[in-house]
């Protein structure tokens, strides 16, 4: 016997026969199971008399899908719910036939008017500068209806299916609705670039590009892969690797002892932070080529002024003069003021990568308390080589003073002229 899911005023749930509402005993038993249900948002109620053979809880934006398709018609009858709805939003639940992305996505569209009507309609997506105007779909649209209730915005319609795949393309999104009844752009960041995925119209598996289990293949995880690779290459080699290597090279060269091994884990530390950066910086070009209607204009500016200032320090490795060159004072003012401005632009940066990417809170807490715990490394080694370079150039004045008048004075300055420049140069 086929299992049904009904929806009706408060409770869907699972019978093999309807019964008749009508009498008490039948009213006695939606009670009970009502009382019995669980109160998750994937059984929260659509107030309809609709009944869904399928549904699914989408992962993002609060919303729910409900579907019944009949394979002989080509055709599938939707519910679409948004929970947590403001009445000043639009919500929207498409269909792209070729792509997961949302230029070419096939749109219904519903918001509420500023009477306090509700309006539906269908909505091509031809780019990403769309307006969401109304138009026809590439396929039939039949039964499109909304409603507004209990900040539940819902979408009905039915769909006539132009291919036989039982795998679709689907996005759902939200956005603000002016005071003249217009459609704002919805936020470009977070749960609103995340809300897209697979589903299958047999088994009810669905799948997010943000991590969303299920039976997303394909474009979907490959999307999400080169975004995990983006942010944890940048993550490691700009955001930890760089103020190490940095880290390294003001502190280790005041210890004689290591002395020039310093110079060579500066060295490795920062080229190889230099490459693995490339690679997160390419993958993230990658991305914004692939999602072209999505800017992150200060993100990318920055990314794009990192890699240019991280490739002039490369370079200037190869044109550092010697020790006692007369131009080496300038070049170690360029040196450190280039390579402090790539850290402080590589944290900033990160952190705005957070913000878009929206992983789960640990991750941004894990590299927030990694950047704490070099700042203060820093701050101990800076007051400790600080105090050794002090008590060098004391030894060294004390050791001058102890000479003969007049003996070997220039041993005296280069003693003292060392403890600086094994402090600081």
């Amino acid at each position: 016997m086929e299992e049904k899911v009904i929806i009706i005023t408060g409770a869907y749930f699972g019978i093999g026969e309807v019964m008749d509402v009508e009498t008490k005993k039948m009213r006695r038993e939606v009670a009970a199971m009502e009382k019995e249900q669980d109160q998750s948002q994937s059984q929260s109620i659509i107030q309809s008399d609709s009944v869904f053979s399928l549904c699914t809880d989408l992962p993002y934006l609060n919303s729910f899908l409900h579907w019944t398709y009949d394979p002989s018609l080509a055709t599938v009858q939707i519910a679409y719910r948004q929970t947590q709805v403001d009445p000043s939003k639009w919500v929207s639940w498409a269909i792209n036939p070729t792509s997961l992305l949302m230029s070419g996505s096939q749109a219904l569209i519903a918001f509420q008017l500023s009477n306090g009507t509700m309006k539906a309609y269908t909505s091509p997506v031809a780019d990403y500068q769309t307006e969401l105007k109304e138009g026809d779909l590439s396929f039939p649209v039949s039964d499109l209806t909304a409603t507004f209730s209990n900040a539940e915005m819902i979408i009905f319609a039915t769909l006539q299916l132009q291919n036989t795949t039982t795998t679709l393309n689907q996005i759902w999104q939200s956005g603000p609705v002016t005071s003249d009844d217009k459609l704002g752009m919805h936020e470009t960041s977070g749960p609103n670039v995340q809300s897209m995925g697979l589903f299958n119209l047999l088994s009810g598996n669905s799948g997010s590009t943000g991590g969303g289990s299920g039976s997303g293949k394909g474009p979907t995880n490959s999307k999400i892969t080169k975004r995990n690779i983006h942010g944890v290459a940048n993550a490691v080699s700009w955001g930890i690797m760089m103020p190490v290597g940095a880290l390294i090279a003001r502190y280790l060269k005041v210890f004689k002892s290591a002395d020039p091994a310093w110079f060579y884990l500066h060295v490795t530390c920062q080229t190889s932070a230099y490459i693995i950066g490339i690679a997160g910086w390419a993958t993230g070009l990658q991305l914004g080529s692939q999602s072209p209607g999505i800017q992150y204009t200060s993100h990318r500016s920055i990314g794009i002024g990192l890699f240019c200032l991280g490739t002039l320090q490369v370079f200037a490795l190869l044109i550092r003069p010697q020790k006692d060159h007369k131009y080496r004072l300038f070049w170690n003012i360029y040196h450190h003021s280039v390579g402090y401005t790539v850290i402080i632009l590589s944290i900033v940066n990160i952190f705005k990568g957070f913000d878009i990417l929206n992983p789960e809170k640990k991750w941004q807490q894990g590299y927030t308390a990694i950047i704490v715990v070099l700042a203060i490394i820093a701050v101990f080694l800076e007051a400790y080589t600080w105090y050794l370079v002090v008590r060098r150039k004391q030894e060294a004045a004390i050791e001058e003073e102890k000479m003969p008048h007049g003996m070997n004075r220039t041993r005296g300055f280069n003693n003292g002229y060392d403890a600086r420049t094994n402090g600081r140069f």
